[in-house]
């Protein structure tokens, strides 16, 4: 490979956290083997410890500013629990305002991730020029759908700050329901046209994005089918009648063939069949099913995961594409890692029909908010989270101080996962090529952002993501480094 250099490039885009890539080499010189490490550490499970149990849904928000409100919420479910509340006793008006919000959410997070960071690589081709790939550029090339992407995810977070306070950081739940009532003048802003869309125009505009996949696949379906795609199990979670659910429901976890692994158990039983591996190079932990074992018992979560195990979708339209998306494969399981932005904009779609039919539901301007109940000593709260399934277990002691808090965010489950998708573009870009280059460093980036990873949430960690990518012969010598810093 020639003598050992470090080559100094302009900061990595469009990934949130820190992170590095190592590729291991043989003898005569080829792709051995592949790694993602998460090199950033800062113990979020550690130092909630010792703080009141009512802290943790305002607490934890603070491990993310791109999705805290999915901690906000899932702290809140497993907060609920500790003061004797299930999901299903919360007064009809604060589960409906809490689902609102993670509608709005997740909405607005799958935007601001197809439209700022996916689309670029998308529109603009994965060799293009690096300063080519940019949401600026797509502003400029294509503004259209940079405007729609721009209005859509304001939408969402004018949503979030209406429910909430404000637009990061925002406080709505508290245990046992809801703080903050929904006026009807706030309801209607989003039922008119303002600065941004009315809800009726935000479906229109979500089906005409699915649209726009759904023809980008056929022009461009030999890359998009074949690029970083590996079989492998995934999870999400369902209704009791195998509906996708994004904040109540079962999980449920299926195998490369479809046959289910995990059969629709409560989330309360998590920890009966879930296990974390650790490995010395990389923050992150490995979860896995423990029934399985490690090496088949790794899971994809987010929303390819989720169109793959569910049934069925709620929603009209979101349903029509979902049948759409599982005839590409036949029914089948899909395993192709770019098809998340597929199933990414059919949720979009899914949760701009659930936000107009909340909105329009009475309910919602109810004033019932709080329920109480007995006080336990542990709680537990998961919910699918833009990127995937999102556990936190707290419990406390009789002084109702946190005493232990376990969480397992998205990005964790996709652990694994990324590190394969790492590995197939070594394997498959770089022993061809036999050069590291911008265009092959860029695909690293493609093939990790495919599943909008939030490092900073599965580490526990804050920053921006520098990417360092080494290469070590067979005797372990560095005898390449590439540093995005």
């Amino acid at each position: 490979m020639g003598k050992a250099r470090k080559i100094i490039i302009d900061p990595v885009t469009r990934v949130e956290g820190h992170g590095k890539v190592t590729v291991h080499l043989d003898e005569n010189g080829n792709v051995n083997d592949a790694f993602f490490h998460i090199v950033e550490f800062r113990g979020f499970e550690r130092f909630i410890q010792g703080h009141p149990y009512w802290e943790a849904p305002v607490l934890v928000q603070r491990l993310c500013g791109i999705c805290p409100v999915s901690h906000h919420l899932a702290a809140a479910k497993a907060i609920d629990q500790i003061v004797g509340i299930d999901p299903e006793d919360l007064s009809p008006v604060a589960s409906r305002l809490r689902r609102l919000l993670h509608y709005a959410q997740i909405f607005q997070s799958h935007a601001l991730h197809f439209f700022y960071l996916a689309s670029p690589d998308l529109l603009f081709g994965v060799d293009a020029p690096r300063e080519k790939r940019s949401v600026v550029q797509v502003a400029i090339d294509h503004k259209e759908i940079a405007r729609k992407g721009i209005l859509m995810r304001k939408f969402g977070q004018e949503l979030i700050k209406a429910l909430a306070g404000k637009k990061i950081h925002g406080i709505s739940a508290v245990p046992g329901g809801v703080h903050k009532s929904f006026t009807k003048e706030e309801r209607d802003y989003f039922l008119e046209e303002n600065d941004t869309p009315s809800v009726d125009t935000l479906i229109e505009w979500s089906q005409s994005m699915v649209d726009f996949i759904k023809g980008y696949h056929e022009k461009n379906h030999l890359w998009l089918d074949k690029f970083a795609a590996y079989t492998s199990g995934y999870l999400g979670m369902v209704t009791p009648e195998g509906d996708l659910d994004f904040y109540d429901g079962r999980l449920r976890a299926i195998d490369a063939k479809g046959n289910i692994t995990l059969n629709d158990v409560p989330t309360d039983d998590y920890i009966k069949y879930f296990t974390e591996a650790v490995e010395k190079w990389s923050y992150m932990k490995f979860p896995y099913l423990t029934h399985l074992g490690r090496e088949d018992g790794w899971n994809r979560v987010g929303p390819l995961a989720r169109l793959n195990v569910c049934d069925r979708i709620s929603t009209p339209r979101a349903q029509q594409e979902l049948e759409v998306f599982k005839a590409y494969t036949n029914g089948r399981p899909n395993g192709r890692t770019m098809h998340s932005h597929w199933a990414r904009l059919i949720e979009m779609l899914h949760c701009a029909e659930l936000m107009h039919d909340l909105l329009h539901d009475p309910l919602v301007l109810g004033t019932d908010l709080l329920r109480k109940g007995e006080q336990r000593s542990e709680g537990i709260g998961i919910i699918e989270a833009p990127r995937g399934t999102l556990i936190h277990h707290y419990e406390v002691d009789e002084k109702s101080m946190i005493t232990k808090c376990n969480l397992i965010v998205s990005t964790t489950h996709n652990n694994e996962a990324m590190n394969r998708a790492v590995r197939w573009v070594a394997q498959n870009v770089l022993d061809k090529q036999k050069e590291i280059t911008e265009g092959m460093l860029n695909q690293v980036e493609v093939a990790i952002r495919a599943y909008d990873p939030c490092l900073s949430c599965a580490t526990h960690a804050m920053g921006q993501m520098p990417l360092k990518l080494s290469v070590y012969d067979h005797e372990e010598t560095l005898v390449k480094e590439y540093v995005r810093d």
